[in-house]
């Protein structure tokens, strides 16, 4: 079977003008899905404090919502195969749009019976409804952008799109950070766990209200067309075995993670840390009957984060106070040294087990993809559009580009508490975490500069200007919600690389991601080998380097996929599991390498290696792909000249014209 040429649009016609009245619209849910997301960054410190988990367990957060994604797809795809019609198309993207919106709002309304329930297990399940809404809406809104208006400047309403999105991750932080703290002020993480959950409930009823009013206002809108298409879905039989037969065993890898947290070592564990939480109590007691009543703060945090050495010279200089008290203060700190003890014998065993379950998990993606395509290439009958190597590659490219992209900011918030790392609370993360999903702002308003038909020059002073400015917009968005702002400043530094990077890159699809990918390992490395504000701009600065990959990665995926394009698209979105995946699988290495140390903040800071191997895959991919596409007869540079840049918004359906 010989490789299809990749289609692209052209059109004779008359340019068909751009209905603003549906995309105006239409953007609308773009923001939703950036502001959700972005969102879940400060919502999974609140919830570690508030419900008292442990780092893996604050990513099921990040778990509930990207896997939602990928049954949303699948789903989706089942349907297709055994019904032989896409429900999107047979429903039309506006109905699908709006049922998709519909389901969020479903998803906001079990959120809130959760909350009111105290439960974080019920919370999980309504952010996972609320993600399997989104996943119904951008299967049908990228193409829906494409459809409202002349072909040729589609990707420039998808762009558009992108950009609303990106201003929704980068303000969701802040407004998400402001609900649930009630202050830009610092709150310490003490006073998190005191805090009602009311404020949640509020911010919830707010954005299910406005899911129903987006719904009704596409459901009556008159300017938004039906987009009903009958087009029928490419057939793959072995294909779907795959994927369902990768289902079930992720479900069995993920089931012993889940129920060791009810196993005896657990509960024993709970035990010893809720003695140890009473004993210090106590302590706090002595300490503040025996120092002057304006130190009571420091009372209070004596034993937060502080090594033995310390503690117990301490107590020395405090001994001649009240020698009593501090006897009580030693004889309680002796009892949970033993429970430290028994904690870390019973602890350790147990994360390594879950930490293996959970790279079990991933293997179970990669080989079972990396299998199929194998298989396909000594019989393609039944395989669809995996027996394309360039899309099997890429599929692994999306999960490690949209794990890496989400488990960098999920995990930053706990980072920034390590002493090595500035001690700052999780309510003072949310500039840090809006510059985080700003930088990919940055980087996506950079990279539409392409889209444009500017000249040579303009394009060059755009790509310059652009970033700078929406740099700019990050920090005043900021200074406004009255944050203190200056730690900031020097990112620009960060951002300057970038621009460097996209002079190099000369919008060529596998040069970028090369190069980017290259950037963003670097960075992950200058972090894990510095502490401070050096090591934090490091780590934040993956957001630029993320930004522009989700086009690269689709654009290098699809080409030369022929009739099976539309399904290879519906499998890379698939892949969006990758944020379900890899961030708990950080938060799981944290949590085993700090049961083996001794140091505060070593588990945290040492789990950044998880990003530098999914930056090291996608710049293997961008290296390899490229070969390939030659072996298969395209020429790959002329290609990068005459396919049209693909949308830089990140978890949008992607979907290029078919043949």
């Amino acid at each position: 079977m010989g490789p299809n040429k990749p289609a692209i649009a052209r059109t004779n016609a008359q340019p068909v003008p751009t209905n603003y009245g549906a995309l105006t619209t239409l953007v609308t849910v773009f923001f939703f899905w950036g502001f959700i997301a972005a969102g879940n960054s400060i919502f999974i410190p609140f919830c570690k404090h508030y419900f008292h988990l442990d780092q893996f367990q604050s990513q099921l957060v990040d778990f509930a919502f990207y896997t939602a994604y990928y049954f949303g797809a699948l789903g989706l795809y089942l349907y297709g195969a055994f019904g032989g019609l896409d429900l999107v198309a047979k429903w039309g993207y506006k109905k699908s749009i709006v049922y998709g919106l519909l389901f969020s709002a479903l998803g906001a309304v079990a959120m809130i019976v959760a909350v009111n329930a105290n439960a974080f297990a019920g919370m999980l399940v309504g952010l996972f409804i609320v993600a399997l809404g989104f996943s119904l809406q951008q299967t049908a809104a990228q193409p829906f952008a494409i459809s409202l208006g002349d072909l040729a400047t589609g990707t420039g309403r998808v762009n558009l799109g992108g950009g609303v999105n990106s201003f929704g991750t980068m303000i969701g932080p802040i407004v998400v950070a402001f609900a649930l703290f009630g202050t830009t002020a610092a709150v310490s993480d003490e006073k998190i766990q005191s805090l009602g959950l009311s404020k949640v409930i509020v911010l919830y009823v707010c954005v299910g209200i406005l899911f129903i009013a987006a719904a009704a206002l596409f459901y009556f809108s008159k300017k938004v067309p039906a987009g009903i298409s009958t087009e029928k879905q490419e057939k793959s039989s072995k294909a779907l075995t795959a994927l369902l037969v990768m289902t079930g065993l992720l479900i069995i890898m993920f089931a012993p993670v889940f129920s060791s947290y009810n196993s005896k070592e657990a509960k024993r564990i709970e035990v010893l840390e809720k003695e140890t939480g009473d004993e210090n109590a106590k302590a706090v007691v002595f300490l503040q009957g025996t120092v002057a009543p304006a130190d009571s703060a420091f009372a209070k945090s004596f034993f937060i984060e502080k090594s033995d050495a310390v503690i117990n010279k301490q107590l020395d200089s405090l001994n001649q106070s009240n020698p009593a008290n501090i006897a009580a203060v030693k004889t309680i700190k002796s009892g949970n040294d033993a429970r430290a003890a028994e904690i870390a014998t019973l602890k350790h065993p147990l994360e390594q087990k879950r930490m293996y379950w959970l790279f079990g998990a991933l293997a179970v993606v990669v080989i079972t993809l990396l299998f199929s395509n194998a298989r396909a290439q000594r019989n393609p009958s039944g395989w669809g559009a995996m027996q394309y190597p360039q899309l099997v590659l890429g599929m692994i490219g999306i999960l490690v580009y949209v794990g890496v992209e989400v488990t960098i900011v999920s995990n930053i918030s706990e980072l920034l508490k390590q002493p090595a790392f500035g001690s700052i609370p999780s309510s003072q993360a949310a500039p840090y975490i809006s510059l985080y999903w700003g930088s990919l702002m940055i980087g996506r308003w950079a990279g539409s500069v392409s889209v444009f038909n500017l000249k040579p020059s303009t394009r060059q002073l755009m790509t310059i200007l652009v970033p700078i400015i929406a740099f700019g917009i990050v920090v005043a968005v900021n200074a406004i919600s009255q944050y203190d702002v200056r730690p900031l400043y020097l990112y620009i530094v960060c951002v300057l690389v970038q621009i460097a990077a996209f002079y190099i890159s000369k919008d060529k699809p596998a040069r970028t991601l090369l190069i980017f990918a290259s950037l963003g390992m670097l960075a992950m490395l200058i972090g894990l080998f510095s502490t401070g504000n050096f090591a934090i701009y490091a780590f934040l600065s993956g957001g630029l380097f993320c930004s522009i990959m989700w086009p690269a990665i689709f654009t290098l995926s699809v080409t030369g996929l022929g009739k099976y394009t539309t399904q290879g698209s519906a499998f890379l979105i698939m892949m969006i599991l990758g944020g379900g995946i890899i961030p708990p699988i950080q938060g799981k290495l944290a949590d085993f390498l700090q049961s083996r140390s001794t140091e505060v903040g070593t588990g945290i800071h040492q789990s950044y290696w998880v990003p530098v191997v999914c930056f090291a895959y996608l710049a293997f991919f961008a290296f390899a792909v490229k070969g390939i596409l030659k072996r298969q007869g395209i020429n790959y540079e002329e290609i990068d000249e005459t396919i049209s840049p693909l949308s830089t918004e990140p978890e949008a359906a992607i979907e290029i014209t078919k043949n």
